[in-house]
């Protein structure tokens, strides 16, 4: 299976133009997958977790020069605490926690997440009927599958990973990023990650009918929740909240001056050199205090 494996996901690099038939032939050391494959393999598996380590080493580096953000979304200047022993305790529970599932799918249940055509010698002649690859391949390969044009899947299959960073960049803009005071946006978050777990059951079923239909809505449901309800849900909330208070008649002074120092306080405090975000309900102390 792992060698079917191979063999999809390398030929996906065919449908570059013009330089895709000679880049599979450097990657396989020839015309199909052998030894110099394998070596291959073994090594950029061996140069990943070195630029993990140098990218690791940045993220302490600028975590420790300008700090972390809150689970509020929000920046803060003031209230900070030190990085050890702080949060060297709290990553090193997290660690413990996610290696005791590590070591328990290891030693008591190992062939939990693999397949059984795993142990059968890999056979260039006989191709398997279903071809499973690893399950943290599931979700990328029910994208690529659910269209029948290879170059159009890969396409989509590459978009489903820049589309992430798409949506960081873009939700980095918005003064409260967190969910806890905007509902419809943790709604969405939970029902995006709903469609993520759909996408890699249907990734290790048969392409068949209703799986193959299935796998494509999802993956365009996929990305409307990223490019469109996360990046609007911040505005489509604020404007449910203004008609809700023009509607109700509660218009008042007091709402008045919440939407002014809003305004001004947000422009003033977010155009100085000194990083301060206001969320809705400190202005709103504010404006009912006066």
């Amino acid at each position: 299976m792992s060698f079917w494996g191979a063999m999809v996901i390398t030929n996906l690099l065919s449908t570059i133009p013009l330089i895709g038939a000679d880049f599979i032939f450097l990657l396989w050391g020839g015309f199909s997958i052998h030894d110099a494959t394998l070596v291959r393999f073994y090594a950029l598996h061996f140069i990943f977790p070195v630029l993990m380590l140098i990218v690791l080493y940045f993220h302490l580096f600028f975590l420790h020069e300008f700090g972390s953000n809150n689970p509020l979304g929000v920046v803060s200047v003031i209230d900070n605490i030190f990085f050890s022993p702080y949060y060297v305790l709290k990553d090193f529970f997290s660690l413990l926690i996610l290696l005791s599932f590590v070591f328990y799918i290891v030693y008591k249940m190992p062939d939990l997440l693999g397949h059984s055509l795993n142990y059968e010698k890999a056979n260039p002649l006989v191709t398997p009927s279903h071809i499973v690859p690893e399950w943290y391949f599931l979700f990328f390969y029910a994208i690529l599958r659910s269209i029948t044009n290879k170059f159009l899947g890969f396409l989509l299959m590459l978009s489903s990973i820049f589309a992430l960073f798409f949506l960081s960049k873009l939700l980095k803009k918005f003064i409260i990023r967190s969910s806890v005071f905007k509902p419809w946006h943790a709604c969405w978050f939970w029902i995006f990650v709903a469609v993520c777990l759909l996408l890699g059951w249907i990734g290790s079923l048969p392409v068949m009918s209703p799986f193959l239909g299935l796998g494509l809505k999802l993956s365009l449901f996929y990305f409307v929740i990223l490019l469109i309800l996360f990046p609007l849900g911040g505005p489509i909330e604020r404007l449910m909240y203004d008609t809700y208070i023009y509607l109700s008649g509660e218009f008042d002074a007091i709402h008045t001056l919440y939407f002014y120092f809003r305004k001004e306080l947000v422009g003033i405090l977010g155009g100085s050199n000194l990083i301060v975000y206001v969320d809705d309900e400190s202005i709103r102390n504010v404006c009912q205090d006066i």
